[in-house]
């Protein structure tokens, strides 16, 4: 195995790792919180407040200390003007239609195939929990975090190899950690857009921004929309529903619109400051086919698995 293969081999490892600490302190927790209140683990809410701080802050530590040998390297700073940066939000949106609906269409698909009702994590947690804790935890907190995990760790290290790698690998490490199907889909194709927006303006607050708009749509926004469109469907609704089902449907119509304009800008996308400096022969093999990456798969698609079965 060459000095490369060991290079995204060390990086894969490095994210099973954390994935698997993450598994690990949650579950610690929980059992020793089950044991002194059992009361606190049946509180959905609360339930939500304890996963986040174990899924992020806990094993941020861990994360970074097992980055910290491997050589980063600073991006140049560019400057997003409003106009390119709505442009980036439609195209942000976009790709969560396409992934939410390939997502849908694919779990419809496989539970149809075996006779089972494959749930979305996503949708019992936003039914579960209160709104302002998912405007804090998931429109908040999730995307500062993430980003640093998926996009300024990983990134500021791998883009001497080059963007379109950085990119690739990126976007699966982050589909593959979200551990379900109905996730991957979109969290595949936002990780790898964010991954660009980073590069390309080397300013990690950018991709932060544009997640939490995203999170904020999908679990604020959309949640009322959804209602006022169930009070349309039993004929129980009133104006406001009108108004936001109305407003919710413009927004959807116009953000894709642009957004598949603003794909067929792409072509022409340069990346200023971020010349690869180590090319090559064979980028996807080396930087996927290897020991620490295979593994990082594998058990994330035992995960996916284990969680289509339960």
């Amino acid at each position: 195995m060459n000095i490369h293969k060991k290079f995204f081999s060390k990086i894969g490892f490095t994210y099973l790792i954390f994935g698997i600490s993450t598994l690990i302190i949650g579950t610690l927790i929980m059992n020793i919180i089950g044991i002194i209140n059992p009361g606190i683990v049946k509180n959905f809410n609360a339930l939500t407040i304890i996963t986040a701080i174990c899924n992020y802050v806990l094993p941020f530590p861990i994360l970074l200390f097992l980055m910290r040998k491997t050589e980063k390297q600073d991006l140049e700073k560019q400057k997003l003007s409003l106009k390119k940066f709505l442009l980036y939000l439609c195209i942000t949106f976009t790709l969560m239609w396409i992934g939410n609906l390939l997502g849908v269409t694919i779990t419809s698909a496989l539970g149809s195939l075996f006779g089972i009702d494959i749930n979305n994590p996503v949708h019992t947690l936003l039914n579960s929990t209160d709104i302002w804790l998912n405007l804090m935890l998931i429109s908040i907190v999730g995307p500062i975090f993430e980003e640093i995990f998926f996009r300024k760790l990983l990134i500021d290290r791998t883009i001497k190899y080059g963007a379109k790698v950085s990119i690739i690998l990126s976007a699966v490490i982050f589909g593959f950690f979200h551990g379900n199907i109905n996730q991957f889909f979109y969290a595949f194709l936002l990780g790898g857009f964010f991954a660009y927006v980073y590069i390309k303006t080397g300013k990690i607050i950018y991709t932060i921004v544009l997640h939490i708009f995203i999170n904020l749509m999908g679990s604020v926004i959309s949640t009322f929309a959804i209602k006022s469109l169930q009070a349309l469907i039993s004929n129980s609704y009133g104006a406001i529903d009108l108004a936001v089902v109305a407003i919710y449907t413009l927004i959807v119509i116009l953000t894709i619109l642009f957004g598949l304009i603003g794909f067929s800008m792409f072509k022409k996308a340069k990346f200023n400051g971020s010349k690869t400096q180590i090319p090559l022969k064979h980028p996807l093999k080396t930087s996927l086919l290897n020991p620490g990456m295979i593994c990082f798969i594998i058990f994330y698609s035992v995960v996916i698995i284990f969680n289509i079965i339960s």
